[in-house]
């Protein structure tokens, strides 16, 4: 079993809209792999930084860990990602990371998200929760 680390956003504005992103056909939270040397909250805001195009004015406290396990050339894999909690302010314009497979980053608000549940991970589904 090999494991990777990663770490995330849940991110909101100054509108308490929340950051997603449409990557693979499926809408997600943003997040990446943790790099050597990097502890999970600053690679959770370069992450969110570089697959969205904006600055993270804040990084607060730690939602949770999440574990999925997937296969890659029939090894099994276990991602272990930090979620935390994020500001982003006076935001002018999402530019989603085409490298990474993002097609589409938007600011959703809380009672919006139904357009998410319908069409994203169970882990991400269950994130979605924390925020109403």
């Amino acid at each position: 079993m090999i494991l990777i680390k990663a770490a995330g956003g849940i991110v909101s504005n100054e509108a308490n809209k929340y950051l997603f992103i449409f990557r693979n056909g499926k809408w997600d939270l943003p997040k990446g792999k943790i790099e050597k040397g990097e502890n999970s909250r600053v690679a959770a805001v370069r992450e969110v930084q570089e697959e969205c195009g904006i600055r993270i004015d804040s990084c607060r406290d730690k939602v949770c860990n999440t574990y999925h396990i997937y296969e890659i050339n029939g090894a099994m894999v276990i991602k272990k990602t930090a979620w935390y909690w994020m500001r982003a302010i006076k935001q002018k314009k999402l530019i989603p990371q085409l490298e990474e497979g993002i097609t589409d980053a938007r600011w959703l608000s809380a009672g919006n998200l139904m357009l998410v549940r319908q069409n994203t991970y169970p882990l991400i589904r269950d994130l979605i929760n924390v925020i109403g």
